[in-house]
């Protein structure tokens, strides 16, 4: 697909939306519009096929109107966005370049975002920030090894961490051979790339990664200490927004993995700063949605048995304990996302259109 001609539209509509769906949609929208007049977060994780699935316009729609303070994603997310605002198109036949050694190892998609998570581990910036970056400045600003040698040892003293950045950023472009000064890196598609847009608007969008699952792990590149750097300042972001959800709302779309490991340690850690303040996180509302059909009523107060389908749905398991109000959705990413940004926008049922 090329993003240009097959993204979805705002206004499109959606296509296989249960009553139930259709529902939570309008409940989720009623939540946020709550949480926003209370200053809350609202904080929307998803996995990377709502990218994939040309979804970006979408959530571009809800972080510029401000319904959407948070967005979180995984490595694979991260990688599609990039991609399609480079080249507009973000796949590849996986059985065949497995087969031929070549999956994943694409020299454009290995270097620019492995120099910008490097540069970005220098810079101070998160794992989506440094993306994001990368598209909205159109290129990356390399330094002298001069500049980092200074840095390095001007630092060292009362900030090592800093100090190590600048001595791993000079090992990638001494290894690379890369010239100080500007970098131009187009990007034709920036208009479709939601970090880029998020990078622009200021509104954190934090990536997850889990060391050896991306296609950038695999080009020489890839530092795992610019990875780490960046993804604990995303990290402490995240749980950040979590420490003001308290009334707001959480959106966990088609993540069956990211999303609910990294919402129980955050909300974990904020809860233990909120008591020891003397408060408490509370009346936040999560809406859960993915493909998967499960049957148990996870509102009864109780889990399912190791006998039931439903008990290995993790994401409701987690969820479920997180305090607040759960709700599970089955459907679509597409058609969710689309229900709730209409909702949000007030854009009625004659001014959709397929497509």
């Amino acid at each position: 697909m090329n993003i240009s001609t097959q993204h979805v539209a705002v206004t499109a509509r959606p296509e296989k939306l249960s009553a139930d769906a259709a529902d939570a949609a309008r409940k989720a929208a009623a939540d946020i519009r709550s949480a926003r007049r209370r200053s809350a977060s609202v904080v929307l994780a998803f996995g990377a096929h709502s990218i994939k699935n040309g979804l970006s316009p979408v959530l571009i729609r809800l972080i510029e109107d401000g319904w959407v303070t948070h967005l979180a994603t995984n490595g694979a997310g991260i990688i599609h966005d990039w991609e399609f605002a480079y080249q507009g198109a973000s796949s590849e036949d996986v059985r065949r370049y497995v087969a031929e050694g070549k999956f994943g190892i694409w020299q454009e998609t290995g270097f620019y975002i492995n120099l910008a998570i490097n540069i970005g581990a220098y810079e101070g910036l998160g794992y989506g920030e440094s993306v994001g970056a990368l598209v909205s400045r159109q290129g990356l600003d390399i330094p002298s090894e001069q500049t980092l040698l200074r840095i390095a040892a001007d630092s060292a003293p009362t900030d090592p961490l800093h100090a190590a950045a600048a001595l791993d950023l000079l090992a990638v472009i001494r290894q690379f051979e890369l010239s100080p000064g500007f970098l131009a890196v187009p990007h034709p598609y920036a208009a479709y790339g939601l970090q880029a847009a998020a990078y622009r608007l200021k509104v954190p969008f934090t990536g997850h990664p889990m060391f050896g699952h991306d296609i950038i792990y695999t080009h020489p590149m890839n530092q795992g200490a610019a990875i780490g750097r960046t993804a604990e300042r995303d990290f402490l972001s995240f749980a950040d927004s979590i420490s003001r959800i308290s009334d707001g709302v959480y959106l966990s779309v088609g993540s069956a993995v990211m999303s609910p490991m990294i919402f129980e340690k955050s909300m974990s850690m904020a809860q233990n700063l909120a008591i020891r303040n003397g408060t408490r996180i509370a009346n936040h509302a999560i809406y859960v949605a993915d493909l998967a059909e499960s049957t148990w009523d996870w509102d009864a107060g109780s889990e399912p048995p190791p006998t039931d389908p439903a008990y290995y749905l993790r994401y409701c398991k987690t969820f479920s304990r997180m305090g607040g109000r759960m709700r599970y959705v089955q459907a679509d990413n597409r058609d969710f996302l689309l229900a709730l940004t209409h909702e949000l926008s007030g854009i009625s049922d004659g001014e959709a259109h397929d497509g």
